[in-house]
C-alpha cells in the first residue's frame, strides 16, 4: 500500500487510541494515590513512538515485557499485569 492508502485505512482508528491514551493519562492524573511499575512501563513504551526511532512495535513490546530469563518460584497473582513487575529479592 502506499501511505495515503495506509492513512485512508488507519488513521480514524490510530486516532481514536491516542486520544483513549490522552484520556487515560488524564484520570490517572487527577487520581489520587501512588502510581506503580505498569504507569512507568507505559511511559516508557510510548518513548518508542518518537519517530526517529525505527521498530516502534518492538520497542513497546519490550518496554513491556519481562525479560528476565530466570522464572519466578510462585506466581504472585492468577492474571497478567500487562508489564513487568519489580521482582523481590
Amino acid at each position: 500500500m502506499t501511505r495515503q492508502q495506509v492513512l485512508d485505512l488507519y488513521f480514524m482508528e490510530a486516532r481514536s487510541k491516542v486520544l483513549d491514551l490522552a484520556a487515560f493519562f488524564d484520570r490517572v492524573d487527577r487520581a489520587e494515590g501512588e502510581s506503580d511499575f505498569r504507569l512507568d512501563a507505559l511511559r516508557e513504551a510510548l518513548k518508542s513512538l518518537d519517530s526517529r526511532f525505527a521498530d516502534r512495535a518492538e520497542g513497546v513490546l519490550l518496554a513491556l515485557s519481562d525479560r528476565s530469563l530466570e522464572p519466578i518460584p510462585v506466581a504472585t497473582t492468577k492474571a497478567a499485569c500487562g508489564a513487568n513487575p519489580p521482582r523481590s529479592t
